[in-house]
């Protein structure tokens, strides 16, 4: 215990490593960091200079022991680390822009980690999560891999069955967003709120609200009745409720529930936002511009509070708050994505579920919820079957599959579409799919 923590970054350029940092800072007293090593490509070379010199002086002016180290060598950073994280985006921001726009073309949704976007995004992050997890096995074979790449369920999902790394948690500032959003909804500390969380990433249902213990789940359900109350993320817009069909549900939705439940009014919104202010990525993009001119400022010690319009809010609460409970134990609970172990009774028990977890030593246990109300399985369930298929595609290069998990998709509308889009972000994004293009012709 004496000689400190060894933790290593991937994407540690990210414009969310000050959040992470601050974390540190904010719980070393339990979480004794002796090493902070931030990894990127030569792509994110600058960005990585420019944040990990913030890292640096945050660290600096919070007068800790803690050496942070850059480097563009991934193999360098694991060597003999306890704990890595994981934050990278393949293709950078373009990639997503071409994720968000592609899609709308043909008059489906384009987002993140959803329909063709959350496909493709896996295609191209998948294979490189596995390249280093294999890295894990020969440097630092018993350290944590602690996921925060979209789309995490999808990613936590490949990693348990492509990878012989099981000391894997997926997260996700989802959960935590929303235990805040209630919070502040309740005006009540977020330290009395807890949720039962059970479902899928991005995909993810509160089954249950407590204050101080007790439910308040119906005090909640009518609050979040009203349109005013509905979204929780800065990064959706908030389109309200139905009240009818939020009460009959009578669970929490996430916010990313919008884009199945209100698939027609996300998508509107989304070409509207495509022909205004440009996709969601295109605004990132200068907010990230925006946030990395702050960065550089040699003045600046600290995270500045314009992050969290970045979407990232809660992030370092929910990141360092799972890794300080995994190494001392604290058998806590929170919302990760992790293995069902027959958690949630629909969903295979080998499966990746985001659920409610006892956190200990030896990683999460998921709390036992038997089953998913019957108004929530079946779309549960759709989707766990679309991201199987779409790591399977990823890890095979298999075309076939990645039109099966398209089409398998709530979000698009006809097989003939779904091989439509396909063909083409295959082709823009052709430099980041290598196993889709070996020996093979797309027809």
């Amino acid at each position: 215990m004496t000689k400190g923590i060894k933790i290593a970054t991937i994407g540690g350029g990210s414009s969310y490593t000050p959040e992470l940092v601050e974390g540190l800072i904010k719980r070393y007293n339990e979480l004794p960091v002796r090493e902070l090593w931030l990894v990127d490509v030569e792509a994110g070379k600058e960005k990585l200079e420019i944040v990990g010199n913030l890292a640096k002086r945050m660290i600096e002016e919070a007068g800790l022991p803690i050496e942070v180290h850059l480097t563009l060598d991934r193999k360098v950073a694991l060597k003999d680390a306890d704990f890595v994280t994981t934050q990278f985006r393949v293709g950078l921001l373009d990639a997503r822009a071409k994720d968000e726009r592609i899609p709308l073309k043909y008059g489906v949704l384009g987002q993140e980690t959803n329909g063709p976007g959350g496909l493709f995004k896996g295609l191209r992050t998948i294979p490189v999560i596995l390249d280093i997890c294999k890295d894990m096995e020969d440097l630092c074979p018993k350290a944590w891999l602690i996921n925060f790449t979209n789309p995490a369920g999808m990613v936590t999902e490949a990693v348990l069955r492509y990878s012989n790394i099981k000391k894997v948690v997926g997260l996700c500032n989802v959960p935590i967003g929303m235990e805040m959003g209630i919070a502040k909804l309740l005006d009540v500390d977020h330290s009395r709120i807890r949720i039962d969380f059970a479902g899928l990433n991005h995909m993810v249902y509160g089954l249950d609200v407590y204050v101080d213990g007790v439910s308040v789940k119906e005090e909640v359900i009518t609050k979040l009745s009203d349109p005013e109350n509905s979204s929780f993320v800065k990064n959706i817009d908030g389109i309200g409720w139905e009240p009818e069909f939020i009460q009959s549900l009578n669970v929490l939705t996430c916010p990313y529930h919008m884009y199945y439940y209100k698939s027609k009014e996300m998508l509107d919104k989304a070409v509207e936002n495509s022909k205004t202010e440009g996709t969601r990525a295109e605004v990132v993009q200068q907010l990230e511009e925006d946030l990395f001119e702050l960065y550089k400022d040699k003045n600046l010690t600290i995270k500045p509070p314009q992050l969290e319009e970045r979407g990232g809010a809660y992030y370092s609460d929910a990141a360092v708050r799972l890794i300080t409970s995994i190494y001392n134990d604290k058998r806590d609970i929170q919302p990760v994505n992790t293995m069902n172990r027959g958690a949630i009774a629909s969903i295979p028990d080998e499966s990746a579920v985001e659920i409610s977890c006892v956190i200990t030593k030896d990683g999460p246990i998921p709390l036992a919820i038997g089953d998913l109300p019957v108004a929530t399985r079946g779309l549960v369930q759709q989707i766990k079957s679309f991201e199987r298929i779409a790591a399977e595609a990823a890890v095979t290069g298999d075309y076939n599959k990645a039109v099966l998990a398209l089409t398998i998709n709530p979000l698009t509308p006809s097989d003939a579409i779904a091989k439509q889009i396909v063909d083409e972000m295959m082709e823009a994004h052709k430099e980041y799919l290598p196993q889709f293009f070996k020996d093979k012709v797309i027809l």
